[in-house]
């Protein structure tokens, strides 16, 4: 146990996966996302793509103890319940393609997936139509074959709340119970699946005591008012973490 606890301190880029995850953690706070969008590009860069899926998931869990209770009691249980069944039957053949997949190529796709749900965001994109049950399946699929295959459970979630105007309270309140849900779903198929470290577990709980304390200060300064000024700091937050991750600068 001593010697995973020394080896988990020894992780390459350690103190940026620190600074990384302190980010994160503000922005999850006061926006309900953005955690994986943030911190996969980076981990990606100096940890096993499996278990940069697992820190995500256990990241997941410290985020869902302090927005959790809040959220569940504002969200649409029915539309959420639908996107996680729909999530929990993808979610394996995420896993696989992951683990199947080049890390270089894990790292363009990740890169990819961020960067096409940011430019959506950014540019205000919407669909004025109406999505329907079998939509909101096909929404949790995607999410959860995404999710499985490289960590990132909000982009998917993200774009389809975009797509709809929504009260931000409500739509915050869902993709926060949504993440819950996937967390649980992805952990069960990596554990099971034997694609989950110890090492990881131990360095998640390091990377956790920063992540709280930034998640408890973003859920503080959360207020509706300032929707703009809160959109700016995660989309330019987002955009530096991609590009000072991709390959090509390595």
């Amino acid at each position: 146990m001593l010697e995973v606890f020394q080896a988990a301190l020894q992780t390459p880029g350690l103190f940026w996966l620190f600074l990384t995850i302190g980010a994160a953690g503000l922005v999850r706070g006061f926006t309900g996302f953005g955690t994986a969008m943030i911190f996969v590009p980076v981990g990606a860069q100096f940890l096993p793509a499996a278990d940069v899926v697992f820190l995500m998931v256990l990241m997941g869990v410290f985020s869902t103890i302090t927005l959790f209770p809040q959220a569940w009691s504002k969200a649409d249980k029915a539309e959420v319940g639908a996107l996680a069944m729909a999530a929990a039957v993808t979610v394996p053949a995420g896993l696989w393609v992951m683990s199947q997949m080049d890390p270089l190529a894990l790292r363009w796709l990740a890169a990819g997936v961020i960067g096409v749900t940011l430019a959506a965001v950014v540019s205000g994109w919407r669909w004025q139509g109406r999505l329907g049950w079998p939509g909101r399946f096909a929404i949790g699929g995607a999410a959860g074959v995404v999710g499985g295959m490289t960590g990132l459970t909000g982009p998917v979630i993200i774009v389809f709340y975009l797509a709809n105007v929504r009260d931000v309270a409500r739509v915050r309140a869902n993709t926060i119970v949504f993440l819950a849900a996937l967390d649980v779903v992805i952990a069960v198929n990596l554990i099971f699946g034997g694609l989950a470290s110890l090492q990881a577990v131990i360095l998640a709980a390091l990377l956790g005591i920063p992540y709280v304390v930034t998640t408890l200060t973003g859920k503080a300064l959360f207020d509706p008012k300032l929707e703009k000024l809160y959109r700016f700091a995660s989309y330019s937050v987002i955009a530096l973490a991609v590009v000072s991750s991709l390959p090509v600068f390595d």
